[in-house]
């Protein structure tokens, strides 16, 4: 009759020890709990580690959103972007579906983009994008500095910029050969006007030579010749206007640096003129003697 009691007996002392140990492993577990509150409400360095993960986490997640918007939109833009600021709406609702973010943290992810000093590669614009946003309250999108783009876009945008440069470097260098033949055609026509020029002077001045020596011998009335009447022997009616800068300059060029013409002006059938009377070089010496 007593042998029944053993088993349980052994029962009852295996029941109490899992209890007893169950109790222990509670107490262990609630005495961590309260161990861990404590060093969250006493050590505000843990919170600000956290938070700050939190916000890096946010930030990391806005960035690369960004970044792949921008390269969607500088490669084709397949989603049909209107641009490459992204709405702030657009970005927080991403923001809270991917991370779990409310609206505050998203909102100081902001204000500490607007506070730092480093580059994040994430610019905030408003209305008006020449100027500088200042409070979050302003903030209306969003744009990646650095956009992100795949291979694919990246070769033909390079391929694409290489040709670029080429056609300018072989416009701009057309447009030099240009100018150089310009230049070249420029200076020939200079020289054939000095030219043209210098045998103007050269038939002027056998002209008002002529006309002096028939003078002398009373084969005209004057011994001046008037300056418009010797353009008009020199120089047809047809090639007057093609010719005049070579006369001005020609008219020039003996008024100061041929002695032996002489400007002068006479009145000859009741209208004042220029003439030019030519001055024998040996009178100054026939004086002298």
């Amino acid at each position: 009759m007593g042998k029944p009691a053993a088993p349980q007996e052994a029962e009852d002392n295996i029941s109490r020890f899992v209890l007893s140990i169950s109790g222990r492993i509670q107490f262990k577990v609630k005495h961590l709990q309260q161990i861990i509150k404590k060093q969250i409400i006493h050590n505000p360095q843990f919170c600000q580690a956290k938070q700050k993960a939190a916000l890096l986490e946010l930030l990391h997640e806005l960035y690369n959103f960004l970044a792949i918007q921008a390269g969607n939109f500088e490669c084709g833009n397949p989603e049909k972007l209107k641009s490459k600021c992204i709405p702030v709406m657009e970005a927080q609702e991403h923001i809270a579906n991917a991370t779990g973010s409310d609206l505050a943290k998203f909102e100081a992810a902001l204000t500490w983009i607007l506070s730092s000093n480093k580059d994040v590669g994430i610019w905030l614009k408003g209305e008006d994008p020449s100027e500088l946003v200042t409070t979050v309250d302003k903030v209306v999108c969003l744009e990646s500095a650095r956009p992100r783009m795949g291979v694919g876009c990246r070769l033909s945008r390079a391929l694409l910029t290489a040709i670029t440069n080429v056609l300018i470097f072989f416009w701009c260098l057309a447009f030099l050969w240009g100018l150089l033949i310009l230049l070249k055609y420029r200076w020939r026509k200079l020289e054939e006007e000095e030219q043209a020029m210098y045998e103007m002077v050269k038939k002027i001045i056998d002209v008002v030579q002529d006309h002096y020596v028939d003078w002398e011998q009373d084969m005209e009335r004057y011994p001046y010749v008037g300056i418009l009447h010797v353009r008009d022997t020199l120089i047809p009616p047809q090639s007057r206007r093609r010719m005049k800068r070579v006369w001005d300059r020609a008219v020039e060029f003996l008024a100061s640096n041929e002695s032996r013409i002489q400007t002068e002006s006479h009145r000859v059938a009741g209208e004042d003129m220029l003439v030019w009377r030519w001055t024998k070089p040996s009178s100054f010496s026939d004086s002298e003697r």
